[in-house]
């Protein structure tokens, strides 16, 4: 049987030496773990895009996307993911969880206080490399 694959676009959006987090909904696939904020590519939209368009709905923040950072590959029992991850700079709106339970900015070292689904564990190990001192 041949698995679903969905693309996602995952913004590590940082300001002020923090990282925005956030919760994900109680009916959600993985329900209740944290993760960085993004979400699922349309068809004709570019990741970029994608990212834009859902930090917009979900969060109400605009960002700007400084670059793409890695693309992460993860088999779930009922999916495959692939999760491009891009390093955002927060740039203006105020936070809000339309589209997740709540939001948190923390500091990198704080990340390992917190459950994350078993795809975003590369991205954090990326993270801590990155800021090791934070």
């Amino acid at each position: 049987m041949i698995k679903p694959t969905v693309e996602v676009a995952i913004g590590l959006i940082f300001h002020q030496g923090r990282i925005l987090i956030t919760q994900r909904l109680a009916d959600a696939h993985l329900p209740h773990l944290w993760e960085f904020p993004g979400g699922k590519k349309m068809s004709k939209e570019s990741f970029e895009e994608c990212l834009t368009r859902e930090l917009l709905e979900e969060l109400k923040i605009q960002v700007v996307i400084e670059k793409k950072k890695f693309l992460i590959k993860h088999e779930y029992p009922e999916k495959i993911v692939h999760l491009i991850f891009f390093w955002c700079r927060y740039l203006n709106g105020n936070v809000k969880a339309v589209g997740c339970q709540q939001f948190k900015w923390v500091y990198p070292k704080e990340l390992k206080n917190y459950s994350f689904p078993a795809a975003n564990q590369p991205a954090l190990e990326k993270i801590f490399c990155t800021y090791p001192e934070v």
